[in-house]
């Protein structure tokens, strides 16, 4: 029976961003011992700021899990801690952080399961499955001069309305285990590229509310 994956899409609202390709990843194995960073490096990179030799491409299985969208603990008032902390440090007001985060987090698809080459999106509570294999990855190049990677997967089979393309960011730009991720999707690769807004976010769907706040704090 044909499933429909209408309305979970990712609105294309921005571009501004630079990019730069890459092949492929030619196979899903990974050695992560040889990309290892000091942890200068890693939070330089974390911030957006590192050299194109130091991407290196990422099977599927960094992202392999149980994941649940952070939008409803958003919405219920659960990170109402990590708001204020920004608002304490940074130079926006909560009520500003607040906008800005309910259109980045904004989402209709709640949980998301990932198995070896397989996607599982869930909205309300009704799967749609399918295969993914690597499609390479973009760096972008953001207006305040830091960059990001999308590493890309592309659709090789399963439900006929499951996006053709899925792209993950998760701050890392060499092979590792995610610990939360943004994912865009769609059926246009470069079109989706050019989304900067809206970037629904999934922490391992057994965290609370309040753990994933203390733990985004910690950053």
């Amino acid at each position: 029976m044909r499933k429909s994956f209408a309305g979970i899409s990712c609105a294309f609202l921005l571009g501004g961003a630079l990019l730069v390709g890459a092949p492929p990843a030619a196979a899903e194995s990974k050695d992560k011992s040889a990309h290892s960073h000091s942890h200068g490096d890693e939070k330089r990179i974390y911030k957006g700021y590192f050299e194109d030799d130091q991407v290196k491409p990422r099977a599927l299985s960094d992202w392999q899990g149980d994941w649940a969208s952070i939008y409803p603990h958003l919405k219920d008032g659960r990170l109402d801690e990590w708001i204020a902390h920004k608002a304490e440090h940074g130079d926006q007001t909560a009520e500003e952080y607040r906008a800005y985060y309910e259109t980045g987090f904004r989402t209709d698809v709640d949980r998301i399961v990932i198995g070896e080459g397989s996607v599982t999106f869930y909205r309300d509570g009704k799967p749609l499955e399918a295969r993914y294999e690597s499609d390479g990855y973009e760096i972008l190049t953001y207006k305040k001069g830091n960059r990001g990677v999308r590493f890309i997967f592309k659709k090789a089979g399963g439900d006929d309305a499951a996006p053709l393309f899925i792209q993950f960011s998760d701050h890392k730009i060499a092979p590792g285990k995610a610990d939360h991720y943004h994912l865009y999707w769609g059926e246009d690769r470069a079109k989706i590229l050019e989304e900067l807004t809206n970037w629904p976010t999934y922490w391992p769907a057994g965290m609370s509310g309040e753990e994933i706040a203390h733990s985004m704090m910690a950053h």
